[in-house]
């Protein structure tokens, strides 16, 4: 699980450039895995100029943050809060290969109770075929994922 929120926060900070947010914000949050990183990064994504990139990221660091949450009811109402930003920005964007990236990530992680892996063929295939197409940090990410994901191998990425 630490290893999908150190891949989504990398691929936040690698996509996220254009933001004013310093890319070391991310970085601490992924080794620190705590909710207030969390929440911190979320509080300067708040702040940020709404635009797709931002939505989709705060909706994965959101899902991300539900499961800090007490109770199942708001563990649940937390996740689906980020999933629905993130999949308003999907569906504005379906060739977006770092949003499909980032919601593969989210689905293989997911509790299964949350039924929140639906995709997972489909964003797998996306990725794939919009490798070649990404900057450099951006495949460093998704190799480096590749390495431990049970969905997505290194082979698929040659």
């Amino acid at each position: 699980m630490k290893r999908m929120v150190a891949v989504c926060l990398v691929l936040l900070a690698a996509v996220t450039a254009h933001a004013q947010i310093d890319k070391g914000v991310y970085y601490k949050a992924l080794s620190s895995g705590e909710e207030a990183s969390i929440d911190k990064v979320l509080a300067k994504l708040e702040g940020e100029k709404s635009s797709s990139k931002v939505n989709a990221y705060k909706g994965a660091l959101t899902m991300k943050k539900a499961g800090f949450v007490k109770g199942v009811g708001g563990k649940v109402k937390t996740f689906k809060k980020g999933a629905s930003l993130l999949e308003d920005e999907i569906k504005s964007n379906p060739g977006n290969t770092e949003f499909r990236f980032l919601r593969l990530a989210v689905q293989e992680h997911a509790p299964g109770i949350l039924k929140y892996n639906k995709e997972i063929d489909a964003d797998k295939q996306a990725v794939v075929s919009g490798y070649d197409k990404l900057d450099t940090d951006l495949k460093n990410v998704i190799a480096d994922y590749a390495k431990d994901s049970k969905v997505l191998k290194e082979s698929d990425l040659k």
